[in-house]
């Protein structure tokens, strides 16, 4: 092992007891000047950095959310006229069927006048049947029908939600919120 040299036993013991480690360099005033000149140059180079660099790549990545955002309340809006129009098309239909039922009953009920009262009462009894399964069987397309819209407004608003928060809801939590939302509007 080397020995220290005669001029550094000097000049540590020429320092004082109390003044050792006095002149540590971040506080020695003599380094400020060159001190806050490498943080105006530190700070500059930082800023033009993330104003260059960082933040219009942010601002590119907060525009594209935005335009995805965009398209899918648009693709929200199209499902929600194509779900109207598929619950329009269905009332048509009620309507229809009813229409068409009443036709049937008015015309049977005129051919059954005109028989004895024994056939109008079996006739009478038939078309009951007839009606009451109409009924039953527009029941049904209807539930159909709503099950159908239901489950379209359910998948469209989970992948809306899934979209904007980056999670997937659950699936009962959705449907519930739809079919809350489809009886509350009277459908």
């Amino acid at each position: 092992m080397a020995q220290p040299s005669p001029q550094l036993i000097a000049a540590v013991e020429h320092v004082p007891a109390g003044e050792q480690g006095r002149d540590f360099p971040p506080f020695d005033s003599r380094n400020f000047p060159s001190q806050l000149l490498w943080l105006a140059l530190t700070f500059i180079a930082l800023y033009l950095l993330m104003a260059r660099i960082a933040l219009p790549r942010i601002g590119a990545i907060l525009e594209q959310r935005r335009a995805r955002i965009a398209d899918d309340m648009a693709a929200a809006q199209h499902l929600k006229e194509q779900s109207d129009a598929a619950i329009a098309a269905h009332e048509k239909a009620l309507n229809e069927a009813r229409s068409r039922a009443q036709a049937l009953a008015s015309e049977t009920r005129a051919k059954a006048a005109a028989e004895a009262e024994t056939k109008r009462k079996q006739v009478d009894a038939k078309l009951s049947l007839q009606v009451q399964e109409a009924d039953k069987a527009i029941a049904a397309r209807r539930g159909d029908a709503m099950r159908n819209v239901q489950g379209i407004a359910a998948d469209a608003a989970g992948a809306i939600i899934e979209r904007l928060i980056g999670t997937t809801p659950a699936r009962a939590d959705v449907e519930r919120a739809v079919k809350a939302v489809l009886d509350g509007r009277g459908g």
